[in-house]
């Protein structure tokens, strides 16, 4: 490491320590050129690789944004979200890739979202997962009321919805539950 100060080419590591969580470490460092000390910070770069084809780096504080969305109006306060994104990024970072898709973070968001909150989870998941009709979301609330989570719940029943009159049924005044 270039002492920043002398420009040397060499230093010396004095101290290492861990910071946030282990994410990052702070070194001391002394130029055996000049004697002065200086710290360096050192942090693995993780890139979140978007449908657009864009890339760009991991960040915790737009989890907790999306996040902070879904729980609007719900009784869920900031330490919870703040230590749902820090399980998100461990998470991620556990898979030990140094890119990943941003799908990949979705749907590392989900799982704890559906332990804190399920009305914040399925807002999120309706918006992640581009829910179209209410069908969608009974299939979502049939999926929780099941304790399964909604990839693995396409054969799972739909939740009981009241009888509704549909146009184009072969006998129109009759109701259909589906």
């Amino acid at each position: 490491m270039r002492c920043p100060f002398c420009r040397h080419a060499d230093s010396r590591v004095v101290d290492s320590r861990e910071a946030d969580d282990g994410q990052v470490i702070r070194r001391r460092r002394s130029c055996p050129e000049c004697g002065r000390r200086f710290t360096t910070v050192e942090e693995a770069l993780l890139l979140v690789a978007k449908r657009s084809g864009v890339t760009e780096p991991f960040s915790r504080s737009k989890i907790i944004a999306g996040v902070r969305k879904a729980c609007q109006g719900r009784p869920v306060d900031e330490d919870a979200i703040a230590l749902l994104a820090q399980k998100v990024e461990e998470t991620v970072r556990a898979r030990g890739a140094a890119e990943l898709p941003s799908h990949e973070v979705g749907l590392a968001i989900l799982a704890p979202l559906k332990d804190l909150d399920e009305v914040a989870y399925l807002r999120f998941a309706s918006v992640y997962r581009s829910f179209d009709s209410l069908q969608d979301f009974e299939h979502e609330i049939a999926a929780l009321r099941a304790g399964v989570r909604g990839e693995q719940a396409e054969d799972a029943p739909l939740a009981t919805a009241p009888p509704v009159a549909r146009a184009g049924d072969k006998n129109e005044g009759a109701l259909s539950t589906a």
